[in-house]
């Protein structure tokens, strides 16, 4: 391996970019199991989102005992509580929303979520959004749409509940960024797990409290998996690079949950699929390309 090929891995645009595509393929798998558990064994989606992160609070306890409790010192609890407040809610949503419509759909209506980000960290965080990003992002979104075609599908109110969900994640991704300026990764992973556990019970009772049994047991443990593996490595592609820059690497769940829906469903989104996947694809990795050429250059 040359020196160039060393530098490009060790660069931190590489780096968050990677964490980013990571975090997709877990989620992917996620909305796998989430769909599953609403469309085929017909769970209820609040109870859903309870144990699915009930479970990866569990799951997580090794790492609470690790780190004991500093894990959890903080000096700004209450943006932590607006963020878990807001992701909650967008989790309700999301699973809402996945009970009712095709992933691929879902997918592509929740890719509105860069438009809130970037917005989101001009106006609040002072991050630059220059050119490169806008037209990455943009070209990003265009390609959902080539994918989605709204057109030419007949919407419902369930149908947007994805862009809720957007719009709710994305001003809790913009807190998260902010708290990784001040935090360390695993307290902000932390922080959400064990806050959204109670709040997730209380919708979860709201909604008729289910208590998962036999297969419904298995696939939320595996939820709770995921959940846990796909928020540590969202942490950590924001705190590696701005959130303007990795959020249109976010966009690359678009084809991985169009693929995991066609493996699992059998769904089979009509039109220009791969047309918007390669522009996605594109996007991505001419914006990675970019900002790493920029950090190596003396002048930035």
């Amino acid at each position: 391996m040359n020196q160039s090929s060393v530098s490009l891995l060790r660069s931190r645009a590489v780096l968050g970019a990677g964490f980013m595509v990571l975090a997709g393929i877990a989620f992917a798998l996620l909305n796998v199991v989430t769909q599953w558990l609403s469309m085929t064994l017909g769970f209820p989606p609040a109870s859903t989102a309870f144990w699915q992160y009930g479970f990866a609070l569990v799951l997580s306890l090794p790492l609470l005992f690790r780190l004991g409790l500093k894990a959890m010192k903080t000096a700004y609890p209450v943006r932590h509580i607006l963020r878990v407040l807001l992701a909650a809610f967008g989790v309700q949503a999301w699973v809402t929303g996945l009970a009712t419509v095709p992933i691929w759909q879902a997918i592509a209506l929740v890719m509105t979520s860069p438009f809130f980000i970037i917005i989101g960290a001009r106006l609040f965080l002072g991050e630059t959004v220059g050119r490169d990003r806008w037209l990455a992002t943009l070209t990003g979104f265009i390609g959902a749409m080539i994918i989605l075609q709204p057109w030419a599908d007949s919407f419902t109110l369930a149908a947007l509940l994805p862009v809720l969900s957007a719009l709710l994640w994305g001003g809790s991704s913009l807190i998260m960024k902010n708290l990784t300026h001040y935090e360390a990764p695993e307290t902000v992973t932390v922080w959400l797990l064990v806050l959204l556990t109670p709040i997730n019970a209380g919708l979860a009772v709201a909604g008729g409290f289910v208590v998962p049994e036999g297969l419904a047991l298995w696939l939320l443990l595996g939820a709770g998996l995921l959940t846990a593996l796909g928020q540590y490595l969202l942490t950590l592609a924001y705190n590696t690079a701005d959130a303007a820059y990795v959020q249109p690497f976010d966009d690359l769940k678009l084809p991985l949950n169009v693929f995991a829906g066609w493996l699992v469903f059998g769904y089979a989104p009509s039109g220009y699929l791969w047309l918007g996947a390669l522009l996605i694809l594109g996007a991505s990795l001419f914006l990675m390309l970019r900002e790493a050429g920029k950090e190596a250059s003396p002048a930035s």
